[in-house]
């Protein structure tokens, strides 16, 4: 399951030392259905494909899209995969890609093994006679270093029985995925080196392009989607070049458009992605890429994790240009229409982003003062010292989250792309009994219609006909959105664009569009964001009282 961070995480240079805790392809040899059984056959220009037939709906699992890079070829761009003769069985889920060993329990932690380096594959859920059908891709989140599309949360069922095929995505993460060297960039034509999880997601809808029109699918009605570091990769893929083309909506759900390295240069305080992995060579007492090559996966992938690795994008100048607060800006992201939104109870099971709490509400008001000098008065109006907890878990969930998802319908907005921007706030007896109303990711069973595949320590959901009727609704926006993109769903209200209202759609026991979630919240962020840039300063979850200063600066008026 989704989650921001891992269990426990480290990034060494934006807060204090925050330490992560936590296919093979589909073989030849995976038995095949009985002959008794009916049996889906799809020829693809990458080759035949036999999956399962289950209700209304074919299913193929464990599909590779490209060449994993694995062992002394790792590191690389994926490999373009030759087509394969005879057929070929796509009845099982591929192997996640190698992630970090969890060594605690959370409500996220489900069993996805195995692992291997050998993961670059998908799986589509297609109704059967499919013709011309929206594709909703989607990109699973876990922080870029956790994952996988075979979590069963994300079981595509329910989705592709509205008349839609669904695809879901593996991509490498952690080290595999976005280490970045000088040797790296030196092996490279271009000179980078690190997005390699990104480059992937990039191969995997050049491969959707290509051979989703033989499983019935539209190439030209393409919506990625994706939550958390899912949502991440969505604004990363619709600020690349590289991706300009292979998708024509997207959703990011809980997306934070937090600042990312430079490839070969420190800035906003953070280390240069070349930087920040030579950093973790000499942790790991490796004097070159080949040394690094020849460790075990796992070895390496839990090292990574407990030095402190923290995978981010790279601003290569290449795959991604420029950071995604400029990219947006400048209107230089896809012109796509996009569906965004957070929730209200995000850092409730993510605590590990949030500060602790100051002695008094003198001394919280005292520190926000300094640090947020003329903007105190107004963060605090919206982050009261009345209960110091729920003020400081707001601010971290507004800072990451909130203001990101009014950002993106904003400047998608004015672009004059339609936007439509949510806020989920429901909670039932189980999560609200543990102080998880609305937490991060729980919408995701009911966008998927899920409920009862949520993993084993996740608050269980209730069978109810008011849970029943929430999932309803979001699979018919959802959908919809992937079809026309447009959000409607039978008997729910109308789904009011952003535009000059800024008009969101509330998700709790009943569904309605209102304006403005938090009024003031976004101007804030946007303002306190600026800053940062202009003083050099990263823009992540060092916020509220672990914020630096934040003089005012003149470009930001």
């Amino acid at each position: 399951m989704t989650l921001l961070l891992p269990q426990r995480f480290f990034q060494r240079v934006l807060i204090a030392s925050i330490v992560i805790s936590l296919l093979s392809c589909a073989e030849h040899g995976t038995p095949m259905p009985s002959s008794a059984e009916s049996v889906p056959i799809v020829t693809t220009p990458a080759g035949k494909l036999q999956g399962r037939k289950e209700g209304g709906l074919h299913i193929f699992k464990g599909i590779p899209y490209a060449l994993p890079p694995v062992g002394p070829a790792r590191w690389k761009p994926p490999g373009a995969l030759p087509a394969w003769s005879g057929i070929r069985s796509a009845v099982e889920f591929g192997s996640a890609c190698i992630q970090p060993t969890r060594r605690t329990s959370s409500i996220y932690a489900s069993d996805i093994s195995p692992s291997s380096e050998d993961c670059l594959t998908l799986n589509a859920w297609v109704p059967a006679g499919a013709h011309n059908a929206p594709v909703f891709v989607w990109i699973h989140g876990g922080a870029l270093v956790t994952g996988a599309s075979k979590e069963a949360v994300y079981d595509g069922s329910k989705l592709a029985a509205q008349g839609i095929v669904v695809v879901s995505i593996n991509y490498r993460l952690g080290v595999f995925g976005y280490l970045a060297l000088p040797e790296l960039s030196a092996e490279s034509s271009l000179g980078i080196s690190g997005n390699y999880g990104l480059l992937d997601q990039i191969a995997a809808l050049r491969w959707i392009q290509r051979n989703i029109g033989a499983f019935g699918g539209n190439p030209s009605n393409v919506t990625i989607a994706g939550e958390s570091a899912g949502g991440l990769s969505v604004m990363y893929l619709m600020a690349s070049p590289e991706a300009r083309g292979l998708f024509s909506k997207a959703i990011a759900e809980s997306a934070y458009m937090i600042s990312t390295p430079e490839l070969k240069q420190r800035r906003y305080g953070t280390p240069s992605a070349e930087e920040s992995g030579t950093l973790l060579a000499t942790a790991l007492h490796a004097t070159n890429v080949a040394a690094l090559r020849a460790m075990d996966a796992q070895s390496l992938s839990d090292a990574a994790a407990t030095t402190g690795f923290a995978p981010f994008g790279a601003i290569d100048g290449h795959v991604l240009i420029r950071q995604l607060v400029d990219t947006f800006d400048r209107g230089e992201q896809a012109p796509v229409p996009l569906l965004a939104g957070f929730n209200s109870g995000e850092i409730r099971s993510l605590l590990m982003l949030a500060p602790p709490a100051p002695p008094s509400a003198a001394e919280y008001e005292k520190i926000i003062h300094e640090r947020y000098g003329d903007l105190a008065g107004e963060f605090l109006r919206l982050y009261p010292s009345a209960d110091l907890r729920e003020s400081i878990l707001a601010t971290t969930r507004d800072a990451l989250y909130g203001w990101t998802a009014e950002r993106l319908v904003t400047k998608q907005a004015a672009l004059g792309a339609p936007a439509f921007l949510y806020l989920f706030d429901h909670g039932y007896p189980a999560a609200d009994a543990e102080g998880l109303h609305g937490f991060h990711a729980s919408e995701l069973p009911y966008v998927f219609g899920t409920p009862t595949r949520t993993p084993p320590l996740w608050p269980v959901i209730p069978d109810t006909p008011r849970e029943t009727a929430l999932s309803e609704a979001m699979v018919g926006y959802w959908t919809s959105f992937a079809r026309t993109g447009r959000p409607r769903a039978a008997n729910e209200p109308d789904w009011p664009a952003f535009g000059a209202s800024n008009a969101y759609m509330l998700f709790d026991d009943v569904r309605r569009a209102s304006a403005d979630p938090f009024p003031g919240m976004y101007a804030l962020h946007e303002e306190a964001v600026c800053r940062r840039k202009a003083h050099d300063l990263a823009w992540t979850w060092n916020v509220g009282v672990i914020s630096p200063r934040l003089d005012p600066a003149p470009s930001c008026r």
